[in-house]
Parts: C-alpha cells; structure tokens; sequence
C-alpha cells in the first residue's frame, strides 16, 4: 500500500522566510514611524491640529464637488440665489451709495442709476453692468464701483474736462478735448471757452488743438475757430481780426507758425488789418478796411 510521505523540511525553511519577512516589516515600520515623528516635530501643529486640518480640506474638497455636480445639474443659479437670501437676511444688502469724484456734473444722473440697486442682495449687485450704465452719461470719463460691505455701494466717478464750445444750429454745447459733447450751455457762459463751429468741426476737435500747439504764444489769443468746407480752419483772435490758413495739417501748422514768428516782428495783431490770408504759400494777404486791395507780405521774410 503506497505511503505519502511528508517533507518537513521545506515546512522549516518557509517558517524561516516568514519570520524574516516579519522581521524586516517591522524594522521598516519602526524606522518610517521615527522618520515621521521627527518631521511632525517640525511643524508647527499638534497632531490633534493637523487632524482638523486634513479633515477641512476634505470637506472643502466635497463641497467644491457638490458645487461641481451641482452645476452640472443646472442647480448653480439657484444654489447663488440661495446664498443671496442669505447674505440678504444676514444684512448684506444695498443700503447707501457713496458718490465720489463729482465736481461739474449733476450728480442725481449717477444716483438715479446706482439706487436702482437698493435693497438688493450684495451678491447679486451686477457691478460691471452698473459701470456701464453710468459709462453712458455724457460728462462719464471711466467709473470704478465697488462694494462696501456689509450694506453700501461706493462709486468713484473720472469726469470729462470741459474745452471748448461746440456752436449748432440753435444751441451751443460744452465739449471736452475729444470732442464729446457734454451738455447744453448758455451764450453768456459760452464767452470764456473757445467757439468752434463749421459743418465737422466736433470730429475735427483733436486737430485743432495740436494746430495750436504749433504756435503756443497765440494760442491764448484765439477766441474762436471754424471750420471751414470740411478741409480748413479760420481762427479769430481776442482783437476781433480773423486769419484764414491753407488746407492740410502740415500746411496750416506751418502758416500759423510764420504768421507768430511775423506778428513778434511787425506787431500784425491789434492793428488795423481785419483778415490775414495765408492760404497762398509763402505770402500772406491783409485786407484793411476802406482799401479796396489787400496788401501782401511774404511770410519767409525776417528768416
């Protein structure tokens, strides 16, 4: 009858193994623990802290899902209009509106937009689209608005500079260096800003006043321009005398040098002379009253 024989030796040697593996697990465990323990002692935390803190993360990290899913779900319109409630419930709504910045304008134009927020929620205040409302008000240069919490919105307000004044048929209006009209104004305050008129004149703005930087000394001088058939100016000074210059900018930056460099030579303005004709080039024309030709002088003279 055949015996099964068993083999006690192989039994040992895994014994053996096991024991060693055993061994080995527990000298790592021991060494990875001191490793840990030594970089704990490092931080700045109890481990009581750090076990709040990692549970924080998680819990901010499920509701960052929840947010997640959420959207997906179509559900984040109303989860904000819930956290709106909220904060409105809390005393975070729209209470006051602090104006800054105002000098020339009427200030109610930009309270008329901004209470239109009033007793809202502060987190559903449309900050952007109420900068562009008040973007859209004439004397608006750029507005920042922000909120103060808990309850008031506050609203800095850059103003366009009045420049000159911009003659219509029926009116006058105030404009700025660009040409942005403003508002209406009156001809008695019209008199201490510079008149413009001529069918244009409003997109021609900017032009002009690098023209009159060619000749600085005059420029206080002048009290009105116009312009004239779309590709010219006439400038008239404070004596009353008008001078006409050529078409072009180079050309009319050019005159109106030469007519300064002549009028500190010859002493043209305040004379009897009522219009300077510069549109010829290089000579100038002066029509006197009562005299029935003009007489001429050329305007390279005294280089």
């Amino acid at each position: 009858m055949a015996q099964t024989i068993k083999r006690k030796g192989q039994g040992v040697r895994r014994a053996a193994a096991a024991r060693g593996t055993a061994q080995k697990v527990k000298r790592a465990r021991a060494t990875t623990g001191s490793v840990l323990d030594g970089a704990m002692g490092f931080l700045p935390f109890t481990e009581e802290q750090l076990h709040r803190i990692f549970l924080g993360a998680i819990l901010v990290g499920a509701l960052v899902l929840a947010w997640f899913v959420a959207s997906l779900a179509g559900a984040t319109a109303l989860a904000q209009q819930q956290i709106a409630t909220m904060a409105g419930d809390a005393g975070f709504e729209v209470r006051r509106v602090e104006v800054r910045g105002v000098e020339r304008m009427n200030e109610l134009k930009v309270y008329e937009r901004a209470l239109g927020e009033r007793d809202r929620a502060m987190p559903l205040v449309d900050i952007a689209a109420l900068r562009d409302e008040l973007l859209e008000l004439s004397w608006v240069q750029d507005a920042r608005v922000s909120r103060q919490l808990p309850d008031a919105l506050v609203i800095d307000i850059i103003e366009r500079q009045p420049h000159a004044v911009l003659k219509k048929p029926g009116r006058m209006v105030l404009i700025d260096a660009q040409g942005n009209e403003l508002e209406a104004i009156s001809a008695a305050s019209a008199k201490r800003y510079l008149l413009i008129e001529g069918a244009g004149a409003g997109r021609k703005v900017p032009a002009l006043s690098e023209l009159l930087d060619a000749a600085p000394a005059l420029r206080p001088q002048v009290t009105a321009a116009e312009w004239v058939g779309n590709r010219r100016w006439n400038l008239t000074f404070k004596t009353g005398q008008v001078l006409a210059l050529p078409q072009g900018d180079t050309e009319s930056a050019g005159a109106l040098a030469s007519f300064a460099r002549l009028d500190g030579v010859n002493r043209l303005l305040g004379g009897k002379v009522a219009t300077f004709d510069m549109r010829a080039p290089e000579r100038i024309y002066m029509r006197i009253p009562g005299r029935s030709t003009p007489e001429s002088l050329e305007t390279t003279e005294g280089q």
